[in-house]
């Protein structure tokens, strides 16, 4: 009897397989790293057996990923449009792999401000120069970050970004918590 009904459980099935063969793993490797046989592996990729709860989250660590990853749905849109923010030049795509993150593209025209304008919010910020310098006054230090450089730092320290001599186009990481602190300084 086949317990695949070609939905979620197939497409777990179709995962659990996929995951063994990009890592080189036999039927009998897998079945050893996740402490099953090698007949119930099979069955259970052949959808001949019942998916357990308890078997996959053996077998989700086996194979180094998360039960969520492996059991979320494939129907979500891959392509997703900006949200426009023009007050501030600039535009947001929501990440949905890790929630709560940001993406945000900028162009940045103005030098930075001056000391009393740092902020400090909590969560952690990266970005990307595209073109352009940026200056990032982080505490009491004025780094200068080049096209294609990055830089990574928490938003605890003070900090503001600016331009330096002419426009400057940067792709901004935000988590939840930094996103939050972004929007609650333009207010």
């Amino acid at each position: 009897m086949t317990h695949d009904d070609g939905g979620l459980d197939g497409l777990v099935r179709h995962r659990l397989r996929a995951l063994r063969v990009a890592q080189g793993w036999s039927l009998d490797e897998l079945a050893r790293r996740a402490n099953l046989s090698q007949s119930s592996l099979s069955r259970i990729e052949n959808g001949q057996r019942r998916l357990a709860l308890d078997q996959l989250v053996t077998l989700a660590r086996a194979l180094d990923t998360s039960l969520d990853q492996l059991v979320e749905s494939d129907t979500e849109d891959v392509v997703s449009n900006a949200t426009v923010d023009a007050a501030h030049g600039s535009r947001r795509w929501t990440i949905r792999a890790e929630p709560g993150m940001s993406v945000v593209r900028s162009r940045i025209t103005a030098p930075p401000p001056g000391p009393a304008k740092l902020r400090a919010h909590p969560g952690r910020e990266w970005f990307v120069v595209l073109s352009g310098t940026a200056i990032l006054l982080l505490g009491d230090r004025r780094l200068r970050v080049e096209a294609d450089q990055a830089a990574e730092f928490p938003t605890m320290l003070p900090h503001a970004l600016g331009s330096a001599g002419g426009p400057c186009d940067v792709l901004g990481f935000f988590d939840r918590e930094a996103r939050r602190g972004h929007r609650d300084d333009q207010a």
